[in-house]
């Protein structure tokens, strides 16, 4: 069962290891999974959304601006000319029967058609205006998205600085248990614990592997109870190296 050969003392610092080694991935499991990622991407994918939404608003502006400007052109053209056909009939211009019949019935249309062409304009406007309004809201819907995003930011940096903190000090602490283990223990260790989920040894505690949590059977805690203390043993299910306790149940 055994290939290498360590100190009892040297096999239980695995544990110590073991449990450094979880301590380190559950800090860098929070680092990463830190609620305040999330609500950065949400916000920034709802600013990107805003900036897309205004960038064919200021577009559309743009355009009713121009379309109301030829509304208003329009407008214009037919009141002039409605003021020029009055101004004739009223300085008596006009003398004959059938030509006056033809410019009051011109003027006619004429207020006919601006009544159209007002509406038009005024269809526009509203356009206009529901469209800066947007704009308006879109505006102020990304300020609140910054300001949001600039207090997350702190919260994220701060849970990032305490998180580095303690990482910092598991990872100090993790050093000064590796120096003091041999090179191939370490060397079976590593090994191990890249292949079995970031766990390479485990204490045997009352017949059982903590590793995979599956008890020994006879034959197998025999061979353990007859193995030499120096002895690194193996878990014959899950293959992490087996340290042996004073709760081990030998």
């Amino acid at each position: 069962m055994a290939s290498v050969k360590a100190s009892p003392e040297a096999q239980l610092r695995l544990l110590e290891l073991a449990d450094l080694d979880a301590e380190l991935a559950r800090l860098e499991h929070r680092r990463r999974n830190l609620p305040e990622h999330a609500e950065l991407s949400q916000l920034e994918q709802r600013d990107r959304a805003l900036h897309d939404e205004v960038a064919t608003l200021e577009a559309r502006e743009g355009d009713l601006r121009r379309e109301q400007a030829k509304a208003d052109a329009d407008v214009e053209q037919v009141r002039s000319r409605i003021g020029r056909d009055r101004a004739r009939l009223d300085v008596g211009q006009v003398s004959s029967p059938r030509e006056l019949e033809n410019l009051q019935s011109e003027i006619e249309s004429l207020l006919r058609r601006q009544s159209d062409l007002e509406d038009v304009e005024l269809d526009v406007m509203e356009r206009l205006e529901a469209a800066q309004g947007r704009l308006k809201e879109a505006g102020a819907e990304r300020a609140a998205i910054a300001a949001d995003a600039t207090a997350v930011t702190a919260r994220r940096d701060v849970a990032l600085a305490e998180l580095a903190e303690q990482s910092g000090k598991a990872s100090d602490r993790r050093a000064a248990v590796v120096a003091q283990e041999p090179a191939d223990l370490l060397d079976l260790y590593d090994r191990l614990r890249a292949q079995h989920g970031g766990v390479g040894a485990a204490a045997l505690r009352r017949g059982q592997c903590q590793g995979c949590h599956l008890s020994l059977n006879t034959v197998d805690l025999n061979a353990i109870r007859a193995a030499d203390p120096d002895d690194v043993l193996r878990c014959e299910e899950c293959r992490r190296i087996l340290v042996r306790t004073d709760e081990s149940g030998l």
